[in-house]
């Protein structure tokens, strides 16, 4: 059969490295099952339903068949995608009615598969809770969640609800629409008094629904009846999935979830931890907050300055609105313990390390307080690398799944290796905070015919390593500001996952994206 796949057309993704089978599953809970997570009002857009997919290592013996990536209905999907980058009405529609390879594609875990008993000391499996960005899904970061997972953690990938994607489907069984679209929202990329008010509105709901989320794995962990109305829920034959997850997910104990997101969804993740952390701190009479937990919320005892926090692709504009200027001003909560930025991680692509602009941004957000902000002056800076040859779509499945998109338009090179040296480095963070997850396989280290090392290296340290040339390809940045123009790449670029073209998203280097 190995040569039949070579010959196959239809897109397809490499195998995952870990040492365990992805098992996966999809989740959709009414809210109304729910507790409220916040002080605030519930957003104006406030779906019926919270959506996410679960990615989690599966048994060994696992056969199941993997998942579509385009999910039902494909063809409105397909259509909303090809309006989302651009195409009229009639032509998405056509497109979306031609034979499509698209409809083929399948992310290679197994579906609604048994989840494998933790070897882990706790006897639970460490979670990640992974933020999308705009043009995203809850699938279209499978393979990045699926490599974590192959490692021995559960990720947990939410689709917002807030129009950042082309379009997300809620399952409402009681009423007699059952499927409500929800629409891609056309924002435009430059600051401006209505674009940050648009913004805020779409972290309102993003922030909400992680609060949400987070609930939902409590209850699901403490096997509450929950009921899941997502459509491949019809096809497990009545097997109950989420009751097969619980008293298996760690949790419960303060600082243990790790919080990840790509461009928006980075955003998402640190206008999240610092809205928790930072719940009881008063600010300014300008100071809007998008999300307040409640007071009796177990998510303020789950954010702590050891909590694994990890961005990919850092977009900066949705954080410098004036409504929220007092919080993007303090520190993550990472630096108010001596650890510092040992549990936190920015990975950029070349593209948006070249985007001098959102880079010195990035590095405002993540750096260490300094003088008399400085609760431990001593304490280390964050984790900040990027990928040489790599563009903003090289982090989502896009890279991996049309490699020639990202060679020939993007100037991208080596999609897969990339995305195993952004995975290398979110499961040595989590490593270092005390977080047990398996060893990094001697495939993704590249290392060859090295004795002893047939089940992988336990600790990575290489990976995050400040020495030059440590790992090919993989460089090492400075917390220091830029200073220069922003370097534009020519062509349609980077941005396409979002829907944008480059030259019009960095036609001016102040200009914001994601």
């Amino acid at each position: 059969m190995t040569w039949l796949n070579k010959i196959n057309p239809t897109p397809a993704f490499p195998p995952y490295t870990g040492p365990y089978k992805v098992g996966s599953v999809d989740v959709e809970i009414p809210t109304s099952q729910l507790e409220s997570p916040g002080k605030l009002d519930s957003p104006s857009t406030d779906p019926a339903t919270v959506s996410f997919r679960v990615f989690y290592p599966a048994r060994p013996e696992s056969e199941q068949k993997g998942v579509r990536w385009i999910p039902s209905p494909q063809k409105e999907v397909v259509s909303s995608y090809a309006k989302f980058l651009g195409a009229g009405n009639a032509m998405a529609d056509l497109f979306a009615n031609l034979p499509q390879l698209l409809y083929y594609i399948k992310i290679p875990v197994h579906h609604n598969a048994d989840i494998l008993e933790p070897p882990t000391q706790s006897k639970r499996w460490p979670v990640t809770i992974f933020s999308h960005g705009l043009g995203g899904s809850r699938n279209a970061y499978s393979h990045i969640c699926g490599l974590l997972a192959s490692h021995g953690v559960v990720v947990v990938a939410p689709e917002h609800r807030d129009g950042s994607c082309p379009v997300s489907f809620v399952n409402t069984p009681e009423e007699k629409e059952k499927l409500k679209r929800v629409e891609y929202k056309k924002i435009s990329h430059k600051a401006s008094t209505e674009v940050y008010d648009a913004r805020d509105e779409q972290l309102r709901v993003r922030l909400w629904e992680l609060g949400l989320i987070h609930d939902a794995l409590l209850k699901i962990d403490g096997r509450v009846p929950l009921k899941n109305v997502a459509e491949d829920y019809k096809k497990t034959g009545g097997k109950d999935m989420l009751t097969m997850l619980s008293r298996i997910l760690d949790v419960h104990e303060p600082g243990k979830i790790s919080f990840a997101g790509h461009s928006f969804g980075g955003a998402t993740t640190v206008q999240f931890v610092k809205s928790v952390y930072y719940h009881n701190a008063t600010g300014p009479k300008s100071y809007r907050p998008l999300f307040m937990p409640n007071e009796d919320s177990n998510i303020i005892r789950q954010i702590t300055p050891q909590t694994p926090v990890m961005l990919l692709d850092l977009w900066c504009l949705p954080l410098q609105s004036p409504s929220t200027v007092w919080l993007r001003n303090k520190p993550l909560p990472c630096y108010d313990s001596p650890a510092g930025g040992s549990s936190l991680l920015a990975i950029l692509s070349e593209a948006f390390y070249k985007w001098s602009a959102n880079l010195n941004d990035t590095k405002r957000t993540v750096s260490k307080p300094t003088g008399s902000a400085a609760k431990y002056p001593d304490q280390p800076g964050p984790h900040i690398f990027y990928p040489v040859a790599s563009a903003h779509l090289s982090q989502s499945d896009f890279g991996v799944l049309f490699p020639w998109v990202t060679t020939k338009v993007f100037g991208a090179k080596e999609p897969e290796r990339v995305l195993r040296l952004n995975a290398r480095a979110m499961l040595q963070v989590m490593r270092n905070a005390g977080i047990e997850v398996a060893a990094t396989s001697k495939k993704d280290m590249e290392l060859q015919d090295l004795e002893g090392l047939d089940k992988g290296v336990p600790q990575d340290e290489e990976i995050l390593s400040h020495a030059e040339d440590s790992v090919r390809g993989w460089i090492s940045l400075r917390t220091e500001l830029n200073g220069g123009k922003s370097e534009v790449s020519k062509g349609p670029g980077d941005a396409m996952v979002e829907g944008e073209a480059l030259g019009q998203v960095m036609s001016n280097e102040e200009r914001g994206t994601t």
